[in-house]
C-alpha cells in the first residue's frame, strides 16, 4: 500500500500577487497575528486553512474541495474568494461557518492583494 500523494510547494511560484516567501513569513506569523484580534476560533481555522492552501500544503480548497496541484494561481484563488462571499451569507445562521468563511477570505483576500490586512 502506497500512501497518498502530498500537495507540492512551489516556492518559485507566486502566491496570488505575494512572493512565495512573503506569504510562507506571514504563515508562520498567525500564531501572534491572530492572538492580537481575539479573533473566534472558527475564524483562526479559516485563516490558517487559507494560507495553507493558497501555499500548496493542502491539496483541497477550504470553502469549495477544489482541488490544486500546488500552489493555486490566481484565478482559482479568486473563484474561492468568491465562493466564501457566497458561502458566509448562506451561513449567516451559523456562527461557527460564519467565521470560518470570513478568516478564509480574509486570509486569500491580503494574499489576492485585495486587503492590506495579513488577517
Amino acid at each position: 500500500m502506497t500512501a497518498p500523494a502530498q500537495p507540492q510547494r512551489d516556492e518559485g511560484k507566486p502566491v496570488g500577487v505575494r512572493a512565495y516567501a512573503e506569504a510562507e513569513e506571514t504563515e508562520r506569523e498567525l500564531p501572534g497575528l491572530l492572538s492580537s484580534r481575539e479573533a473566534p476560533p472558527g475564524y483562526r481555522d479559516g485563516v490558517s486553512a487559507g494560507y495553507r492552501w493558497a501555499l500548496g500544503r493542502d491539496a483541497r480548497s477550504p470553502v469549495t474541495g477544489a482541488g490544486a496541484d500546488g500552489v493555486p494561481d490566481m484565478e482559482l484563488l479568486t473563484a474561492e474568494i468568491d465562493a466564501a462571499v457566497v458561502r458566509e451569507d448562506e451561513a449567516v445562521n451559523d456562527p461557527d461557518t460564519r467565521d470560518y468563511v470570513r478568516g478564509v477570505h480574509s486570509a486569500l483576500a491580503w494574499i489576492c492583494g485585495y486587503s492590506d490586512r495579513r488577517v
